[in-house]
This record gives structure tokens, sequence and C-alpha cells, in this order.
């Protein structure tokens, strides 16, 4: 895979923009995991590749052979970080080495976590890693609870807290309602909500703090769908011992799978459905060229039924409904509160989204920078970086314009989310979607917790797995703008 070596942001590694030392931004530095040898040893990097392949099959995800993530993320988190740095710590987390597979986005990644957890706000860093573990609990997401454990402990939380939200004060409490609908129903979200926390009061948030938590939930609510996706496994114990492993589904408990057995499943059929989703782009592209588009009428009607055909997208029954961890659910109330389809049958639907009415870039962004100026670009640039990344390649082709398959992703994620583009033909959907590949994007997007090996084992079978890793940060940021979209504009309902 060809990646992109611009990113060296040797400014953050002496002198960071983000006020604390780089390493601290780095996200999820705990617990440790891959070791990096110091700069005096003998052996090679690939020798290093090697020794951490032979203590075990264990890698940074369990769908993701442990040597190609190893060979392809660590290399480029030490070559785009820079060894040094690494060296200091000797350590690097599962996600950061999986999300590393594209470090030209992990860069505008880094800084908006950072932004959001490290650096000065008008929130205190230790409430705003609460507020984190409130969020990744809604989806039971144990790696990311953990993990913000930890850091609101080093960050000088009480440890009252964290025997459960009743310990919690009443202010954070408060923001019970509002996680529970941005991570499952945002099109719920009213200027109500948004009044009855900013009411004058005792336990009443400001407007500053309350644009950092919402833009804080959403950061983990999509994170933890990215975990989900990717089967990121805890860290081992700083002996590179394996972790404790939580059990897989158990129709999804078998040996995780090897390179060759998943990159190369379905032989001579999956190298032909590579072939026919490349042609249906061309074609596309030609038609799109040739200005043959559908009229209004007629996209309308197609999104209507997308949206409706995505009632019938569902994961397979014999999924099991997650364990509910009681560690996590004392940080939920109303733990039964789940997505539900925004079109269901016999139920009057919400209104549908139109994103022309209330855009990101036109009424969400300037919002956003208004009241949370350095979010704001960090925020527009993280989603660009996510929607604009290519390295114009597909499967075992090169020189390929993927644009009108990345948008047909991006635009499905929002669909399943209620929000419909006027000037998009939600029929490019059907044409360059597979239903293996829009089960696996729906249950990523709207119950990550449900996600399993075989999901994503079944669709694009030919395909890299750095290709699947890019879809799931389309599904991150995707599902993190929809959900942004909706309580900001019950913001701008609420100021004017």
């Amino acid at each position: 895979m060809n990646q992109g070596d611009s990113w060296v942001p040797s400014q953050f590694l002496k002198n960071s923009a983000c006020g604390v030392s780089s390493l601290a931004c780095l996200p999820f530095l705990y617990p440790p995991s891959w070791s990096i040898s110091p700069p005096d040893s003998q052996c090679t990097r690939k020798e290093q590749r090697e020794s951490r392949v032979r203590r075990g099959p264990r890698g940074p995800s369990a769908f993701i052979p442990v040597e190609e993530v190893l060979q392809e993320g660590a290399e480029s988190l030490e070559q785009h970080l820079g060894l040094e740095a690494l060296m200091s710590s000797g350590r690097v987390d599962n996600l950061a080495v999986v999300m590393g597979l594209h470090p030209d986005y992990f860069t505008s990644f880094w800084r908006l976590h950072c932004l959001l957890l490290h650096t000065d706000g008008p929130l205190a860093n230790s409430w705003r890693h609460y507020i984190a573990i409130m969020a990744a609990a809604r989806h039971q997401c144990s790696y990311l609870v953990g993990s913000h454990m930890a850091e609101f402990l080093q960050t000088g939380g009480d440890p009252e807290w964290l025997l459960g939200l009743h310990r919690a004060p009443e202010k954070l409490r408060k923001l019970s309602e509002i996680n529970k609908l941005l991570a499952h129903r945002p099109w719920l979200i009213t200027k109500e909500h948004i009044q009855a926390l900013l009411k004058t009061g005792e336990h009443s948030w400001s407007l500053a703090e309350l644009i950092q938590a919402l833009v804080l939930l959403t950061h983990c609510h999509s994170l933890a769908s990215f975990v989900f996706g990717c089967g990121i496994l805890p860290e081992g114990d700083p002996e590179g011992s394996p972790a404790p492993q939580a059990p897989s589904p158990p129709s999804e408990q078998s040996t995780p799978p090897s390179r060759d057995s998943l990159n190369h499943s379905g032989g001579f059929e999956a190298a032909r459905d590579v072939e026919a989703l490349m042609e249906r782009m061309r074609q596309l592209q030609e038609s799109l060229l040739q200005d043959e588009g559908a009229s209004q009428e007629e996209m309308e009607s197609r999104f209507e039924l997308e949206k409706s055909e995505s009632l019938l997208v569902t994961p397979s029954v014999d999924i099991l409904e997650p364990f509910a961890n009681p560690d996590m659910l004392c940080f939920v109330e109303d733990p039964t509160f789940g997505y539900e389809d925004f079109t269901r049958r016999g139920t009057q639907a919400p209104p549908t989204f139109r994103a022309q009415d209330y855009t990101w870039e036109d009424h969400g962004y300037s919002l956003i920078q208004r009241l949370y100026p350095e979010g704001g670009q960090l925020l527009d640039e993280k989603f660009q970086a996510a929607y604009s990344l290519t390295y114009n390649t597909i499967a075992m082709h090169s020189g390929v314009d993927t644009s009108v398959l990345r948008r047909a992703i991006w635009n499905y994620i929002h669909c399943v989310f209620g929000i419909r583009y006027d000037d998009y033909d939600y029929g490019e959907v059907n044409q360059l979607l597979e239903r293996n590949l829009k089960v696996y994007i729906k249950t990523v997007a709207c119950y990550p917790e449900k996600t399993t090996r075989r999901m994503y084992n079944h669709f694009w079978r030919h395909f890299r797995h750095s290709e699947k890793v890019h879809v799931n940060l389309l599904l991150l940021e995707a599902r993190m703008q929809a959900a942004l979209l909706y309580a900001l504009r019950a913001i701008t309902r609420y100021m004017t």
C-alpha cells in the first residue's frame, strides 16, 4: 500500500502545539503495548517486528493478521511519529498501531483528541475523562472505558465516581439523557434538551462547557465504532504477556484468519466481484461527466427507497446480544435504550434531516468556530482528512479514482441516521455497496458492540486489510458528523 510520507509532525515531538508533551497527546498510551528497542540495540527494525510476531499470534486486532498490522502499522508510526519519541515511552498502543495504517489521517485525529482531552479548556481534565467513560459505556466498549478510567485517576479524579454514575456530581449526571440520544438516536435531540442543561441553577452548564462535552461525547461514541469495527484487542501487560481476551460470540469462535485466507478468500469469485465494482464505478463517473443525473423527484424517491431498505439490513439472527458488563452499566442510565431504524414500519417517522438546510460547512462549522474556535478547525480538518483520503487503489488495482465509492459509503452512513443530500442520487449506494458491506457499515455505525469477525471477513473479500480500516475511518467520521449536526442544529434553534 502506498502511503504518503508527508506527515512528520516534529513540532509535536519537541514542542507540542497542544501545550503538553507530545507523548501525553498520543491517544491511549495507557496501558502500554508494543515495545520499541533502544537506539543502541544491534537488531534491525525487521528483526524487532519478527521478534514481536514470535511472542505469539496475538496482535492489536482480532480481525487483522498480526504480521500485516505490525509490518504496516508499527512501521508507519515509527516513520511518521518519530522513532525517538516512541522509544522514550517504549510502547505504542493497539488502537494507534491499527489507525497508524493511515498516518495522514492519524495526524488529524491525534490533534483533535489531544485538544479534547489534554489542553486547557472550560472543563477540568478529570471531568473530560469521566464524560468519555460515560460515552464509551453506552456501547459497552471496555477498551475505551478502561483507558479513560486510568486517565481519570491520573488527572486527579475522585475514585468514588468510578463506583458509578450515582456517585458523580449532579452536573455530570445531567448529561446522561443527551449522551443516550447522541449515541443511539441523535435525531430526537431538541432545543429543549439544550435548554434543560443551560438553565440557570446550581448544576447548570455554560454554553462553552456544553459544546466541549458534546464534541467529546460524539468523539468517543464514534471511536467505539472504530474499536469494534477493527476488532481492537486489549493490550498485554508490560512484559508482553497477552491480556485476558473477551470471548467471541459462539458463532464467531475460531482461529483468527491467516493473511492469505482473508485477502484471497473467494478466489476467482472475489476477484470477479472487484472487477464488477470497478466497472460500475467507471459507468457512474461517466454518467456524472455527461450530466445524466436523475430528476429531483426521482432522487428523493431513491433516498426514501434506500432508507426503507435499510430496515432489512441487520446482523444475522444468530448473533447473540452482547453480555451486559456490570462494570460499565454503572455508568449508564436506561441501558435498554438503543438504536432504532430512522424509518420504522407502523410508526410516525421523524422528518428527514435535509443536509442542505443545515450543513456542516455553512452552519455547524461556523457555530463551533464561534463557541469552540480551537475545536472547529480541527474537526473540519479531521472530517476532510477521512473523506478525501485515497491512495487511488482498489484491491490489486492502482490508478483508480475512488471518489464515488467513498461518497457512497459516507452518504449511506448519513442515510441510516436520517440525513439526506438533495443533490445525491441514492441509486449509487445500491450499485456500489454490496449487502455484506451494508450489514457491516450499519452494525459498526449503529450498534458497534454487535460487530463480529464474520461480518468483517465477509465484505470486500479480495481487498487489503488497510482498505477495510479505511472504511472504518469513514464510518468514524461520518457517524460523528451526523450526531454533531443534530446537536448543533438544536443549539442553533435554542439560540434563535
